[in-house]
């Protein structure tokens, strides 16, 4: 089975292939194309905007479509930034950009009340009418500074308490093995050998 990776961000590509790599699955990503949409993300919840990613890069690829969209909410912050995590700071912010505005944000507020989640909406378009979505949740809170050299996006201000690590501090498999994306990939990856079964069933004709 062919699936192509929804996203234009090579550190979620590189993330999402560890994690899939040993599926007899082919996944292709934008690199594989000469031209790849840019997906606007107009959605009003996490689940809109990864459906919305997956139909967009499935019916433009013809091929089944595997989507993702997270969102860093804060306690303090009344679930901020949530689904504007990735422009925060901006329409054209950087990781940098955003990691600062947090901080700025969060200047003068104490350690029991930094409490925040990483919560990813993973969205598969079989490219058949047909879609599903999984969840991911990973607890933890926001540092007052920049630390580590791992990860990407927030990883270097978000604390893992059970690892007493920073994602930016964790390599990529222990990481994988714990996030909210880690988690949500670990579900998603049941829906896609139900469906490589069924496709290797159908094609035996059993």
């Amino acid at each position: 089975m062919n699936l192509v990776l929804a996203t234009n961000n090579d550190d979620k590509i590189k993330e999402i292939k560890y994690l899939l790599e040993d599926l007899p699955v082919t996944i292709f990503s934008r690199s594989d194309f000469l031209e790849f949409p840019d997906v606007e993300e107009t959605g009003q919840t996490l689940k809109e905007n990864a459906l919305l990613k997956a139909k967009t890069i499935a019916e433009f690829c013809d091929m089944p479509a595997l989507a993702d969209d997270t969102g860093l909410e804060v306690e303090a912050l009344d679930g901020a930034p949530g689904i504007f995590s990735s422009r925060y700071a901006g329409d054209n912010a950087s990781y940098a950009d955003n990691v600062n505005k947090l901080i700025k944000e969060m200047k003068h507020v104490p350690k029991e009340k930094r409490g925040a989640c990483f919560r990813c909406v993973i969205a598969i378009d079989w490219n058949d009418g047909n879609t599903e979505t999984v969840e991911g949740v990973c607890e933890g809170y926001i540092t007052e500074d920049v630390q580590g050299k791992q990860g990407f996006g927030y990883d270097p201000v978000f604390y893992y308490p059970p690892k007493n690590k920073r994602f930016s501090e964790m390599k990529i498999e222990e990481k994988n093995m714990v996030s909210h994306r880690g988690l949500a990939l670990q579900n998603m990856v049941g829906l896609i050998m139900e469906k490589v079964n069924k496709l290797r069933a159908a094609q035996s004709g059993e």
